[in-house]
């Protein structure tokens, strides 16, 4: 088994929100009480994280968390 990096780990919980939001290969139902905590978390890790990433990882954790965000809001509406 592969170590689990950085990237690997945001790259995990941001599929963690995409489930909660009944999206992605093992779609279900809406959960957005789920989503949130997952977003909430990778907001906490950008926060707890600042000046401590590279900047590929900086980038792609606020990429995420942008798009995590987008998503939750579309989900919302419905």
């Amino acid at each position: 088994m592969a170590k689990l990096d950085f990237t690997t780990f945001v790259l995990s919980v941001s599929s963690a929100v995409y489930m909660g939001l009944g999206k992605g290969s093992q779609a279900g139902e809406l959960n957005l009480e789920l989503a949130r905590q997952n977003i909430d978390l990778l907001n906490l890790l950008l926060e707890k994280t600042k000046g401590n990433l590279s900047p590929e990882e900086e980038r792609l954790l606020s990429q995420l968390l942008f798009e995590c965000r987008m998503s939750f809001v579309e989900a919302s509406k419905t």
